[in-house]
């Protein structure tokens, strides 16, 4: 007796019936796989982000920020951020606790940056896992601490690590929320995404990208309205810091109008991820790959490049997470060429040469002091090397005060002659200086006095205290040697001679 028919008619009666309106449970995969998936890349990427994390004992001006802040009391700190910077308060917080622990210096300033991109990485590698496969996931993870983006702020002591870190692991409980809802990890998503908001609030942009993903694969409207109650409740937990911030907007008024250079570097990696989208993979979650990665990748930047053009906030920095959504494009699309390679395992290896020969020039440059825009350590030491006990100093302009901040021990014993309040004093990010007038006078009393500038070739502030300082010094002193170091200029004047 044949037992064909029958199933056929099986088949037949299964493929009749209904999608289920429910998620489907994603399918499992060994646990070898996932312990790949995870530990290889955060491996990879903590080896990536120790080599040369000192980068030549240099310290570049934000950096200076972040440790001479997280240095204060933290009333001290609680103050500053009433008046400047409370985009970052919640990183100053957390850094004041880290040097609180260990002191370590430069290392203690770079380590938690270097520890969030290897969370970061294992993160983007289990995502890989849970939306492609083990494979595809191994590859988006090692992919991610390969990016130069991610290489350079993986080695800064600033937030933007460590807020991406956080989006990863928002977005794995995003994924689990959607394929078994229960309020538990709806509540666990909105609290870690409104983390993610606290340390930098560009980082709703995110969960708007998750919205946008879970619109694209149609999911029911019940965890469309879940996903929309938790995203409410993080933005109201953040709102109070968006309100504060946008009286301090002044400060990021150096930020330009996108320029060739930022759309080039917004278009050319969504346009690869646009096209290693094109490679379907395997649906294993209901939200698939490219729903989640595409949106994750392109939405945040796009919409900061708009509003850019209203009111200039577009930094690439601020939103490096984007770069989650193109590792995991391109390690799907490194997959499936690699399983149609006719040897798959001296494609992956040719391709690993290739890939490291790509970065490595820019990679070995980002550990040089070269590699920032500028050096605060070394132009300390240039004031001390050119500098005597008794010499006055200027910063001009005055935010260049970075140096003295971060290094206060190469300025012992010369006197800041135009400062009227301390950085701390007066919870300042840069001090307050005195009037016009009264830094004439004191620098005429002055014999020597070292400045430490802007590097040459940029704008000249226009105000009466900048004006007055190189009034003074051009009509009665002479320049007596100078010292350029990355991103400054450290000129030491002197009475006619007295050099």
């Amino acid at each position: 007796m044949s037992v064909t028919p029958a199933l056929d008619s099986a088949g037949a009666t299964a493929r009749a019936r209904p999608a289920s309106p429910e998620p489907l449970a994603p399918r499992r995969t060994g646990r070898t796989g996932r312990a790949a998936a995870g530990l290889v890349p955060a491996g990879l990427a903590l080896a990536v982000g120790l080599w040369g994390v000192r980068r030549g004992n240099s310290m570049w001006r934000d950096e200076s920020t972040t440790y001479q802040v997280a240095h204060r009391s933290l009333a001290d700190i609680w103050r500053l951020l009433g008046q400047a910077d409370v985009v970052h308060g919640l990183y100053y917080l957390f850094m004041h606790g880290v040097f609180a622990l260990w002191d370590g210096g430069l290392l203690a300033l770079r380590l938690p940056s270097v520890l969030a991109t290897a969370a970061a990485a294992a993160g983007v590698g289990l995502l890989g896992q849970r939306l492609a496969g083990p494979r595809a996931g191994l590859a988006a993870g090692l992919v991610f601490p390969l990016f130069p983006v991610v290489q350079r702020y993986a080695q800064e002591g600033r937030s933007y690590a460590l807020v991406c870190a956080v989006v990863v692991w928002a977005t794995h409980l995003l994924l689990s929320a959607v394929a078994r809802p229960r309020k538990r990890t709806w509540t666990c998503y909105a609290a870690v995404a409104a983390l993610a908001c606290l340390l930098h609030e560009f980082a709703v942009l995110a969960v708007l990208a998750h919205g946008v993903a879970l619109y694209r694969a149609r999911v029911p409207a019940a965890l469309g309205w879940a996903w929309g109650q938790a995203a409410a409740a993080a933005a109201l937990v953040v709102t109070p810091l968006v309100i504060v911030s946008q009286q301090q907007v002044a400060l990021v008024g150096w930020i330009s109008p996108p320029g060739i250079s930022q759309l080039l570097g917004f278009a050319v990696p969504a346009l690869a991820g646009v096209l290693c989208a094109k490679v379907p993979a395997p649906a294993l979650w209901p939200v698939s790959l490219g729903d989640l990665a595409l949106p994750l990748l392109i939405l945040p930047p796009a919409v900061l490049i708009a509003v850019s053009y209203v009111h200039p906030l577009y930094v690439d920095r601020y939103v490096i997470y984007v770069y989650v959504g193109l590792a995991l494009l391109v390690g799907a699309r490194l997959e499936r060429l690699l399983r149609a390679a006719a040897a798959p395992r001296t494609a992956a290896a040719l391709l690993a040469v290739v890939a490291v020969a790509a970065v490595l020039p820019y990679s070995a440059q980002l550990r040089t002091p070269q590699g920032r825009i500028d050096d605060t350590i070394a132009a300390a030491r240039a004031v001390r090397e050119l500098s005597r006990p008794g010499d006055g100093v200027l910063f001009m302009p005055a935010r260049r005060r970075e140096p003295i901040m971060s290094s206060p021990g190469d300025f012992r014993g010369l006197e800041d002659l135009a400062l009227a309040e301390a950085p701390v004093d007066s919870a300042t990010l840069h001090g307050v200086e005195l009037p016009a007038s009264r830094v004439r006078a004191r620098m005429l009393t002055a014999d020597r006095i070292v400045t430490v500038n802007d590097s040459p070739g940029q704008p000249l502030d226009d105000n009466a205290r900048e004006n007055t300082k190189r009034g003074v010094l051009k009509k009665y002193l002479h320049r007596c040697a100078v010292r350029d170091v990355t991103g400054m200029r450290i000129v030491l004047y002197g009475r006619p001679g007295g050099c």
